[in-house]
């Protein structure tokens, strides 16, 4: 059954009494095309790991299964993640949870789940709800120890702002803090046709490739309150954005010192110049009587 064509789901969904539920961001996909885009961007193989956030009807599952996947799905909505026991394979290859991946236990589900894969690293992929997008791309683009990547589908302008470039008004805290911790790729664009129901926006499909490990030598939560901070007032010279952490004058000396223009605002920084700039804050402040 191609779950994902219109003339399909929407009897299969009847039949169950299921239905779209607008307060969980249920929003289905109906184009074949863009799922085999996601298994091929996702770099799916015969005998991976898949974590897969909120797989829905399971168009994208059955599409990760036949890939040769193993698929550990997490949906919260108890009918949908009941309805996907229809794709269980012989010998197993899908195990199903119900529950909301926000407090979800990563590590006591992943660890079982990924000795029957050979002890690989797993692959997320996932349709994130819109306004949970941020505080899952937190916690996991820090989990280098069980993932390898995350592929998401996300609002355009979010993923826009995940792989931004330095001095374009994309460009923020979020795009440093995932650059710090994976190399984010745009894959591709997605209509907002693609979807039953048809949301209001469009999409994107972002893959996280993830680093192997946190820097050495960096106060990660330091860091990244710097880095906050700067960009909570982006139009405003870092000497002045940063001024409730470090005196202005420290923050000019250290932009001189790393090559900067003491007057630059936080949008011309790239990761590593602010890591230089971080780290010059520093030496000033263990200077500081």
């Amino acid at each position: 059954m191609s779950i994902y064509k219109p003339s399909e789901l929407l009897p299969f969904l009847r039949e169950r009494g299921l239905y779209p539920k607008k307060g969980l961001s249920q929003n289905f996909l109906i184009d074949g095309n863009i799922i085999r885009k996601i298994v091929s961007a996702a770099d799916v193989h015969e005998g991976d790991p898949v974590l897969e956030i909120g797989p829905g009807p399971g168009s994208l599952t059955q599409a990760l299964l036949n890939a040769g996947a193993h698929v550990l799905a997490v949906e919260k909505d108890a009918a949908l993640a009941e309805a996907l026991e229809r794709l269980q394979t012989n010998p197993q290859k899908l195990v199903i949870r119900t529950h909301d991946i926000i407090d979800f236990p990563l590590e006591d589900e992943l660890a079982p789940f990924l000795e029957g894969c050979a002890g690989k690293k797993a692959k997320v992929i996932a349709n994130l709800p819109y306004h949970l997008t941020t505080p899952i791309l937190i916690r996991f683009a820090q989990l280098h120890h069980l993932f390898d990547s995350i592929t998401v589908m996300v609002q355009y302008e979010v993923a826009r702002r995940m792989t931004a470039s330095p001095s374009t008004s994309e460009y923020g805290s979020l795009t440093l803090f995932l650059h710090y911790y994976a190399e984010p790729h745009y894959a591709f664009t997605v209509s907002r046709n693609c979807f039953y129901p048809v949301p209001s926006v469009d999409s994107a499909v972002v893959v996280l490739k993830l680093k192997p490990g946190p820097l050495s030598g960096v106060d990660e939560e330091e860091f990244f309150q710097m880095t906050r901070t700067s960009f909570k007032q982006r139009r405003k010279m870092l000497r002045a954005s940063l001024k409730t952490i470090y005196p202005s004058t420290s923050v000019e000396n250290a932009l001189k010192a790393i090559g900067m223009n003491p007057q630059a605002r936080p949008e011309e920084l790239s990761l590593d110049a602010f890591l230089a700039l971080f780290a010059e804050l520093r030496q000033h402040k263990k200077a500081s009587p």
